[in-house]
């Protein structure tokens, strides 16, 4: 679709690039947006809009790269659009940071303290909970497959170390719908 570029021998397929600006754009408009939403509406020394956005990012991203590791089989720059671009680009670890140290740095460490405190236990029963509510969707099978698999690009072990692509292999491997999935990603093995 977009052109390729070569870079010290590299493949680099602009598309994803393409897909994660793309994403980053909606992203950091869904931030201003709802940041100066929220400040027009509980206006407070607390940095309210940037919890609220942290806790929402939090739940976005837990709900969503939930959904399309364990539930639905979506094309890889959907999932590169949506966790690295928009929820990259939504999220603000460092205005959170900085936020922080100008409270502390004006007197009012309990409120900075609190900040910290709240964002890190929202933010994990926000990333919690949106695993929990995506692990409740249940989707139909994919259409001539039966039921839901993924394609991956796969090297025998004795093969691996012969070159790049020597004995790549495509194989569909099968998606469990329970909570104990393992993660093909992060699976480790080529078996």
């Amino acid at each position: 679709m977009f052109p390729v570029v070569w870079y010290s021998g590299l493949e680099v397929g602009l598309t994803k690039y393409i897909v994660v600006g793309f994403g980053g754009a909606l992203g950091a408009i869904a931030r201003y947006w709802f940041s100066a939403l929220i400040g027009e509406r509980f206006p407070t020394r607390f940095p309210l809009g940037t919890l609220v956005i942290n806790v929402s990012g939090s739940f976005i991203i837990g709900f969503f790269l939930t959904l399309v590791t364990e539930r639905l089989n979506i094309h890889p720059n959907w999932r590169l659009g949506v966790a690295v671009g928009f929820v990259g680009a939504y999220t603000t670890f460092s205005t959170f940071e900085f936020e922080t140290f100008r409270l502390l740095e004006t007197g009012s460490g309990f409120s900075g303290f609190m900040n910290v405190v709240v964002s890190l236990m929202l933010g994990f029963l926000a990333v919690w909970g949106g695993i929990a509510l995506a692990r409740q969707i249940s989707v139909p099978a994919a259409a001539g497959h039966g039921a839901f698999s993924r394609t991956v690009n796969w090297v025998p072990k004795d093969r691996a170390a012969h070159g790049r692509n020597a004995g790549l292999e495509e194989r569909t491997l099968p998606v469990k719908a329970d909570a104990d999935a393992p993660s093909i990603e992060s699976s480790g093995t080529n078996d």
